[in-house]
């Protein structure tokens, strides 16, 4: 299906994702000014009140961007709520969502009828990230209008499905917009998520690595310095599973090789967790992809990179495009 209006300014299809704690007002800004999706966790703005002043130093400074180069105008920003019971924020920063009449919502853990519904009530449009397909269903019949299928490798939560299984089951029945996430730090990759079914690529811990990013400095070299095999699987920090760096489990005084499981009940989505390490501040979230990623750099930089990664992706494909034959 044609992607609706809101993301007809895109340099790339690249959504970036809410990053808890990291992405603020300059990240998100510095993304929507370089062509792609920028995105926050309403819970990172604290104390609560603060959510009004990002929302509009973000609105104010895209528009001032978009007047000022009508020929190159920002993508949209959108706005990640926890829809979890745990959230006794929701109900107020949905509010405030209204008031600035945020363009796209990104919902995680919990797929709400009345949350839809309100977005709609503005004409937002809602994503909602699931890891299988059955919750696949329960959020397209609940109202959202799209999906972001969390594929294993992704960094924070994640799933554990091959984003070959997972996008295949989706693309079987829906035809609506999907963000692939999973493991995604190269142009490359961006174009194989095309090629699966996604209308975008959803990347996430490419941008801690970058200079707007919230993220201390030990942590944006930690990115660079790490691969695939420094990522851990554990869902003791939080009591829902994902993917954290091993170098901060080491430094939090933990064996990343012998974790115990937690109790999922006692869930934690803020600074607490299921150990003194905090999940977020001392244990750092990162999906597989990081391996790519080799510097620092701004973010106008980061998707400039993505750019030329994906057209030379293209020209390699096409190049390349003779059917193969045994």
């Amino acid at each position: 299906m044609p992607l609706p209006k809101l993301f007809a300014n895109l340099r790339l299809p690249v959504i970036a994702s809410p990053l808890f704690i990291i992405s603020g007002p300059e990240l998100v800004i510095a993304q929507c000014k370089a062509g792609v999706v920028g995105s926050f966790p309403a819970l990172n703005a604290r104390p609560a009140s603060m959510l009004d002043e990002w929302l509009h130093q973000i609105t104010e400074e895209l528009a001032a961007h978009n007047r000022a180069n009508p020929d190159r105008p920002a993508a949209p920003f959108a706005v990640n709520q926890i829809v979890h019971k745990t959230n006794n924020r929701l109900e107020a920063d949905m509010a405030l969502c209204a008031k600035w009449q945020v363009p796209l919502l990104i919902t995680s853990l919990g797929a709400r009828e009345d949350v839809y519904s309100a977005a709609h009530g503005w004409g937002g449009i809602v994503l909602h990230d699931v890891i299988n397909n059955r919750f696949a269903h329960k959020a397209i019949e609940k109202g959202a209008d799209g999906l972001v299928p969390v594929a294993a490798g992704a960094g924070g939560h994640a799933g554990v499905q091959s984003p070959f299984a997972l996008m295949q089951e989706i693309r079987s029945w829906f035809g609506g917009l999907v963000a692939l996430s999973g493991a995604i730090g190269h142009g490359r990759s961006i174009l194989a998520a095309q090629a699966l079914g996604a209308d975008f690529a959803y990347i996430g811990s490419a941008w801690i690595a970058t200079d707007e990013a919230r993220a201390i400095e030990g942590y944006k070299q930690a990115i660079v310095a790490s691969g695939a095999d420094d990522i851990v699987y554990s869902n003791l920090f939080t009591g829902v599973h994902g993917n954290y760096l091993r170098s901060s489990i080491v430094n939090a005084g933990l064996d990343p090789d012998q974790l115990p499981q937690s109790d999922a009940s006692q869930m934690s989505f803020g600074s607490g967790g299921n150990t003194d390490a905090k999940a977020w501040k001392d244990i750092w979230g990162s999906g597989q992809g990081i391996g790519a990623i080799k510097s620092v750099a701004s973010v106008e930089t980061r998707v400039a990179q993505f750019e030329t990664e994906y057209h030379d992706a293209i020209t390699e494909l096409a190049a390349n495009s003779e059917p193969f034959r045994f």
